[in-house]
C-alpha cells in the first residue's frame, strides 16, 4: 500500500467504520447456548469473523443471511461433531474462545489458522483449561495450533489469572457455563467485558463478588437468543481519531461505536495528551452506543502504564500519536503486546526508527520521543494494526507499507475510508 501525504486537513463524519470484531465473534458463538434463533445485525463481514460464522455453521447452526450484514442463526438441538478441521484464519480471539467453548461440548474438534496464528502462543488458555479437566493437545504440548479438543464435562474451578486478558477470561467463562458447579475467576484489573455483558443479557448468571472474583454459575437449560445490532468498532475508529489528532485543523466524528468503558481507554489517553475528545451516548442495551468527536490540538508526551488490557489493540496507533507529541512518551506493563498478531513492541519500534523517530524498546514496553516523521518502507509483519497505524502516519509524510492483505481480516473498507479523507 502506498499512502501519500494529505494536502489539506479534513472535517468529516465516518458512519461506516468496521463493525466491532469482538462482539461479532461472540454473537456467532453465543447462539449455541440458546435453543431459539438469534438475530445478529451489522455483523462484521471480514475474514476473521466470517471464519467464525463458518465454524458455527459446521456445528449444525443454520445461517440465514437476511441483509448485507444481517443474519439469523438457528442452533441445532445438539451441536454436531464437524467432519473437518476448523479454520480460525488470523484470529487469536476466535481460536482462544473456541478452546473454552468447545472444551465443554461433547465431540472432537481440531482448530487451526493461518501461518501467523499457528505460531501464536495458546498455552495461556489451554493450560488453565487443562487444569479443570479439558482435553486439549497440540504442538508444544498444546501451546501451538493445530489444537485438538475432546469435549467433556469440566470441573468447577477457582482461578486467579496471572495476566489481564479478555481472551483468557472469556475462554474460562465459556468453559464454566457447562461446569459441574459454580466457578470463580479473578484478574488483577478488569479486562474487556463483552462476554459477561452479552451472556448476562441472554440470561446467564455471572457477577463479581466482594472479593473481586467473577462468579460463573453453570447454565440451567438454555439462554435467551440474541437480538443485537453490532456497533462500530472503537478500535477501528481509533485510527481515524489519531489522524484527526495529528493533522493540524482536522476533525472527525466516529458514528455509532460502542462506548463500553473497557473499549474507549485509548481515546481517553489521546484526550489526556491534549486532543479534543467528546463522547455522546445514544443508547444502552447490551452495550452503550454513541458517537466520538475528535479534533486536533497540540499533543504532549504521556506515560501509559495503567489499564493496559483496555487499550492493548490501540497501542500501535497510539504510538503514532506519541511520535507527534511534544516530549517523550513511555508505555509500561504491556508485555502482552509481544504475543499479538506480531511482536507489536518490536514492530512499532523498528518501524518508527525507519521513520527517523527516536525510540527504544524494553521487555514490557517502549519510549518514543516526538519528532518529524519521515517516509519509509514499513514491514507490517502480517499484522493488520501495524499496517493501518503506519498508513495513518503516511498521511503526514507518505509511506509504503508491505504485506497489507492482513487488513482484510478486520477492516475491509479501511483503505476506502483512508482515501475519503482526501
Amino acid at each position: 500500500m502506498i499512502v501519500n501525504p494529505l494536502s489539506k486537513p479534513f472535517d468529516t463524519q465516518i458512519s461506516d467504520i468496521a463493525s466491532d470484531k469482538s462482539i461479532s465473534h461472540r454473537s456467532a458463538m453465543f447462539c449455541l447456548f440458546s435453543d431459539k434463533p438469534s438475530h445478529i445485525k451489522n455483523f462484521l463481514m471480514a475474514e476473521d469473523t466470517l471464519n467464525t460464522l463458518n465454524i458455527v455453521k459446521s456445528f449444525g447452526v443454520t445461517v440465514e443471511q437476511t441483509g448485507k450484514a444481517d443474519f439469523i442463526l438457528t442452533p441445532p438441538a445438539q451441536i454436531k461433531e464437524p467432519d473437518n478441521i476448523l479454520d480460525c484464519g488470523n484470529s487469536g480471539t476466535g481460536m482462544r474462545l473456541f478452546c473454552g467453548l468447545l472444551a465443554s461440548f461433547e465431540g472432537s474438534f481440531v482448530l487451526t489458522g493461518d501461518k501467523y496464528l499457528r505460531n501464536r502462543p495458546m498455552a495461556r488458555v489451554t493450560k488453565p483449561l487443562k487444569s479443570i479437566g479439558a482435553m486439549i493437545d497440540g504442538r508444544e504440548f498444546g501451546n501451538k495450533a493445530p489444537l485438538h479438543i475432546r469435549g467433556s464435562v469440566l470441573k468447577a474451578f477457582r482461578y486467579v489469572s496471572p495476566i489481564d486478558s479478555a481472551q483468557v477470561k472469556s475462554a474460562l467463562i465459556l468453559a464454566a457455563l457447562k461446569g459441574d458447579g459454580v466457578s470463580y475467576y479473578k484478574e488483577e484489573k478488569l479486562s474487556r467485558d463483552h462476554t459477561e455483558r452479552m451472556l448476562n443479557g441472554m440470561g446467564a448468571n455471572i457477577s463479581t463478588n466482594d472479593d473481586g472474583y467473577i462468579e460463573i454459575h453453570p447454565l440451567k437449560g438454555t439462554l435467551k437468543p440474541l437480538d443485537i445490532t453490532v456497533p462500530a468498532d472503537p478500535s477501528s475508529g481509533f485510527f481515524f481519531a489519531v489522524a484527526a489528532a495529528i493533522i493540524p485543523n482536522a476533525k472527525v466524528v466516529i458514528k455509532s461505536v460502542t462506548l463500553n468503558p473497557t473499549r474507549i481507554e485509548a481515546y481517553k489517553v489521546l484526550q489526556k495528551m491534549g486532543a479534543i475528545v467528546e463522547f455522546i451516548e445514544h443508547s444502552n442495551v447490551y452495550e452503550p452506543i454513541g458517537d466520538i468527536k475528535i479534533s486536533h490540538n497540540q499533543l504532549n508526551g504521556i506515560e501509559v502504564s495503567e489499564n493496559i488490557a483496555w487499550l492493548i489493540d490501540e497501542l500501535p496507533a497510539l504510538s503514532i500519536a506519541m511520535s507527534q507529541a511534544s516530549g517523550t512518551s513511555t508505555v509500561k506493563n504491556a508485555k502482552e503486546l509481544r504475543v499479538k498478531e506480531s511482536d507489536r513492541i518490536s514492530s512499532v519500534i523498528t518501524n518508527l526508527q525507519k521513520c527517523k523517530i527516536t525510540c527504544s524498546e524494553f521487555e514490557d514496553g517502549y519510549t518514543i520521543t516526538g519528532g518529524k516523521l519521515s517516509s519509509a518502507v514499513i514491514d507490517s509483519h502480517g499484522d493488520h494494526r501495524i499496517a493501518m497505524s503506519f498508513a495513518i502516519a503516511g498521511l503526514l509524510c507518505g509511506m509504503e507499507i508491505e504485506d497489507t492483505e492482513c487488513i482484510m481480516t478486520s477492516f475491509p473498507n479501511f483503505e476506502e475510508l483512508l482515501n475519503s479523507l482526501r
